[in-house]
């Protein structure tokens, strides 16, 4: 039975202006057509109706960045690698839950412990839970003592790199995630690239062989340089650290070679407002190093907004994620990602595109992101016009994942840093 979803507006996720009035036309899980007002249109006897006066048709939104074994409630990578295996598939599957509440119907995790993202994904391709569909890389190709070694992905040297990506393969990634400078794990450098350039174009060359898109973590300048001369697919997160203390140093010079090259970066501005916001939300005074750590944080927020705007302006394409399970930052925290993409100039269209049809694009999902003709049901209705406020994504009316109806949060039921504003 065929199934039409009619609202006042529809945007198809390519960037291209609303259809007025539409009625999209769904069968067995796929879009067939969009139809415009006038003769034509499918008679209501021809199917079940679904009618949203004064809403917005959209594609479900896609989130290119998170780490489903972290809980996103406070616990460092550390605390949470010490959990079994079988708890991280379980907080993978809760985490995936959240996010699908929330319209976000596809999640692309960028590192998780040994094979337990693939478990959650498979879990759910089974029917076997209710999620966010899962799009995984595994274990992140860190250097021994690396970003994230507590997943299982350190290799070094040419020949171990390879062979890592082949193992990679073997155990059914759908992309290669690689940690190109230290991060947020304990004793690592995010202000020095971790891999050679000859390493990380071994990196590269294996996977692209093996007929995967690579996408590396940068947190420095140098890191994206090396990144660009390796022919890697997507960059997250494009910071340019100095020092251990946290000081960053714009480099025009590396931006425009980043436009050049047509590589697209992943935004994670969420991440640094969500510390903000706990630690805001406190209910007791505040120790020193807490309120040490709002101050960088804050700066942080800044920074990565000013230069999100700059490297607009150069030609550096961005697609939407969150870093959703890093320290304090929950699966359902999208749409406040999309809102800090506002502040940092682009429009309310540009951003919803970030999070559905370029994002299906940068990521290599051809099955996903607009509602074109073929691909997947996959579709989000709420109220109002979310051109107008974003806002509007946090009340859905409706989410369909592959054509089938589920579970809707709601607004109230957000976690309160999704409910949040921009810093």
């Amino acid at each position: 039975m065929k199934t039409f979803v009619s609202a006042a507006q529809l945007i198809d996720g390519t960037g291209a202006a609303p259809v007025r009035n539409p009625l999209l036309e769904i069968e067995n899980g796929r879009i067939v057509k969009t139809h415009a007002e006038g003769a034509g249109r499918p008679a209501p006897s021809e199917g079940r109706i679904l009618d949203y006066p004064g809403a917005t048709i959209l594609p479900g939104l896609i989130d290119t960045h998170v780490h489903l074994n972290l809980p996103g409630t406070g616990p460092t990578l550390e605390e949470a690698m010490r959990e079994g295996h079988e708890v991280m598939t379980a907080t993978s599957m809760g985490s995936a839950a959240q996010a699908l509440g929330a319209g976000i119907t596809t999640v692309r995790d960028l590192g998780a412990f040994g094979t337990t993202s693939f478990a959650a994904r498979r879990a759910l391709q089974l029917g076997y839970g209710k999620g966010a569909k899962v799009i995984a890389c595994g274990q992140p190709i860190t250097i021994t003592g690396g970003h994230c070694w507590q997943m299982g992905g350190e290799a070094d040297g040419v020949e171990n790199l390879r062979r890592k990506v082949r193992e990679l393969c073997r155990d059914t990634a759908d992309f290669i995630k690689v940690m190109g400078s230290g991060g947020g794990t304990i004793g690592t450098k995010s202000w020095l690239p971790s891999f050679t350039l000859e390493e990380m174009r071994a990196i590269v060359d294996e996977a692209h062989r093996n007929g995967r898109r690579v996408t590396v973590h940068c947190l420095c300048a140098q890191s994206i340089t090396i990144a660009i001369e390796a022919g890697a697919d997507q960059i997250e997160h494009a910071n340019f650290l100095v020092d251990a203390a946290g000081r960053q140093e714009y480099e025009p010079k590396i931006v425009d070679r980043l436009a050049e090259a047509g590589i697209p970066v992943t935004t994670t501005l969420v991440v640094y407002v969500a510390s903000v916001f706990h630690y805001r939300s406190l209910q007791r005074d505040l120790t020193p190093s807490e309120q040490a750590a709002i101050d960088r944080w804050t700066i942080r927020a800044d920074e990565t907004v000013d230069y999100l705007e700059r490297m607009t302006r150069a030609g550096v394409r961005f697609v939407a994620g969150t870093d959703a399970g890093w320290r304090f930052t929950p699966f359902d925290t999208l749409i406040l990602e999309l809102e800090i993409m506002a502040k940092g100039g682009h429009s309310g269209l540009a951003a919803i595109a970030a999070a559905t049809g370029v994002a299906a694009e940068v990521i290599g999902a051809d099955d996903i992101g607009t509602l074109a003709p073929g691909r997947a049901a996959d579709v989000l209705v709420v109220k109002g016009d979310p051109l107008t406020d974003l806002d509007a994504l946090r009340d859905p009316l409706l989410i369909l994942q592959d054509g089938r109806p589920q579970h809707i949060t709601g607004r109230e039921n957000l976690s309160p840093t999704a409910r949040a504003k921009p810093l």
